[in-house]
């Protein structure tokens, strides 16, 4: 009799400590990165981000009571790259989340699988095409390529400046930019009098800017792109002894576009988040505490200064573990909804409010205008 009481005793013991296993499973947070190539300024510190918000929630007990564990491939800003590892993460590493896609072209090629599997997705990439049209899996933290547009033309406007030449970047974020930018010109009285392009690994385009110069009415220069080619544009821009107000997009939003550009960079003005510019925000400013914080403990962390592109990461796997928290599980569908009823998340790219047919949820109130003086992002006035 005592034997089988010892048995049970044993089977009890067991089950108890396979349900404790199974309790402690870790959160498995998945992303697909480009740490390499052209666009590895942006994933770095994307990653760096990911890597210090895990292993600081970890030391305070996870989420829901359990670990997080990131699981992170880099695509080598190669698009058909991230989609394998997209896959790898769905079918071999069973994550329960994505955050990731540094780039337009990988996060598109991961869309169709996500969408596929029910896997919620919170992109870190920059065009409008990812959230319009609404798919249902697919979110977004940066702000879009059309807002970009749009705040770029509103300062032009503001100045004076209607006749402008663009240079866009053939990939998938410049692709769509140009598309966005050619769209919404007109609404700001802003005609086009110039329209390149360049390739994500050209080292030097002279006969673009060339052109340029040579168009009668250029009043300013707006270049759309990502990673190292718009600094190269930069200096390539003043090499040519060009003096016209030289415009960013927000994928150049990072301290190493300064470093590669140079001098050249004096005087660039575009949009971006608050994340730049953390101890200029007014008192009062939603953003400030948010911003700071972040700054504060990621140059304590890795030494080294942030970029909106980790700012995206930070907001990215700040909103997916918020919804986990409220749908108190990482069941994929409710965390899916969770992230859709999102209300005034505020992050370093502006307070998310997402809906049904708003996977973003960020307006253009959310872009501030930089300029670079004496080598620092200043806020523009």
């Amino acid at each position: 009799m005592i034997s089988r009481f010892k048995q049970l005793g044993t089977a009890v013991a067991l089950v108890l400590t396979a349900c404790t296993v199974f309790a402690a499973e870790p959160i498995k947070i998945g992303t697909v990165l480009s740490l390499t190539g052209p666009a590895g300024y942006l994933g770095d510190p994307e990653l760096k981000t990911l890597q210090m918000m895990v292993e600081d929630i970890n030391k305070k007990g996870g989420v829901l009571g359990r670990q997080l564990e990131l699981v992170h491939y880099d695509d080598g800003s190669d698009a058909s790259k991230a989609n394998g590892f997209g896959k790898r993460l769905i079918d071999d590493d069973k994550v329960d989340i994505i955050v990731g896609g540094t780039t337009t072209g990988a996060t598109m090629s991961m869309v169709p699988l996500v969408e596929k599997a029910g896997m919620p997705f919170i992109s870190l990439a920059g065009a409008v095409v990812i959230v319009e049209p609404v798919k249902k899996f697919v979110f977004k933290t940066p702000h879009t390529d059309r807002m970009a547009a749009e705040k770029v033309f509103d300062d032009m406007k503001k100045r004076g400046i209607s006749k402008v030449a663009l240079l866009s970047e053939t990939s998938g974020f410049g692709q769509s930019g140009r598309k966005e930018t050619e769209g919404v010109a007109g609404k700001y009285g802003i005609t086009l009098v110039a329209n390149e392009t360049y390739g994500p690994k050209d080292t030097e385009m002279g006969p673009q800017f060339t052109k340029i110069r040579n168009t009668p009415g250029v009043q300013a220069v707006f270049v759309f792109g990502l990673g190292q080619g718009p600094a190269l544009a930069t200096k390539g821009y003043k090499q040519l002894g060009i003096t016209l107000p030289l415009y960013h997009a927000h994928g150049v939003a990072s301290d190493e576009f300064i470093k590669l550009a140079g001098p050249a960079a004096e005087g660039v003005r575009l949009p971006t988040s608050a994340l730049l510019a953390p101890d200029k925000l007014a008192a009062n400013d939603p953003q400030r505490p948010v911003v700071q914080t972040y700054t504060k403990a990621f140059i304590a962390k890795w030494k080294t200064d942030v970029s909106a592109f980790g700012g995206y990461a930070y907001d990215g796997l700040g909103l997916a573990l918020d919804a986990i928290k409220r749908a108190g599980s990482t069941d994929k569908a409710k965390v899916r909804d969770a992230i859709e009823s999102t209300k005034g998340f505020v992050g370093t790219g502006g307070i998310f409010t997402m809906s049904a047919t708003d996977h973003m949820g960020l307006d253009l109130s959310a872009f501030r205008m930089f300029e670079i003086k004496n080598g620092e992002w200043q806020l523009s006035k």
